[in-house]
């Protein structure tokens, strides 16, 4: 299996090629993030990881369109990212993009708002969100993502986000998507 791991800063994943744009990190690529495209060919990673990395991007679209270009059809792409509400976003001066749980619904098919901006697809495998300690002891974490376990109940962080989230404040959103290649269009 191969893994690349996109800002991997001094945490690079264990057997994964680190790509970052800081030479101080543990990359073996040095790569500017916001530069496309990245050094890798089409269809190259079966995973590809970017923990804390599309907060700090000059251009969301951009980016997950290039992770989806290096990532083989079916791979898996994981980002890990600050929720918008969470009060210690404001502490990262580089930090551009504000992430909800819907973010990425325009990657999704069906999901879409907007169905023009892109034909990159991806397929929501996993969407989870931390909150601050306090919510997560008094359960409300929990109800927050019971779409995991029983989708219908995707209403409740839909009303979270809406108007509780504010009150009940995220932290971190986990984002898990495989990736969808329409290969009848390329041949």
């Amino acid at each position: 299996m191969k893994i690349l791991d996109v800002g991997c800063g001094v945490n690079k994943t264990e057997g994964a090629i680190g790509l970052d744009n800081n030479p101080r990190t543990g990359a073996d690529v040095i790569h500017d993030l916001g530069e496309f495209p990245y050094p890798f060919p089409d269809d190259e990673f079966d995973v590809v990881i970017a923990n804390h990395v599309v907060e700090h991007v000059p251009d969301v679209m951009a980016f997950v369109s290039e992770l989806h270009r290096v990532t083989k059809p079916g791979g898996t792409i994981k980002m890990l990212t600050p929720h918008y509400t969470n009060p210690d976003w404001a502490n990262d001066p580089t930090h551009r993009n504000h992430i909800n749980s819907y973010t990425f619904n325009t990657f999704q098919p069906g999901k879409q708002v907007f169905d023009f901006y892109t034909d990159v697809q991806l397929r929501a495998v996993k969407v989870y969100v931390s909150l601050l300690n306090l919510w997560r002891a008094l359960g409300i974490e929990f109800l927050v993502n019971l779409d995991n376990r029983w989708p219908s109940m995707r209403w409740t962080r839909k009303f979270w986000e809406q108007y509780l989230s504010f009150i009940f404040r995220g932290k971190e959103l986990k984002f898990e998507f495989e990736v969808v290649k329409d290969r009848s269009s390329d041949e």
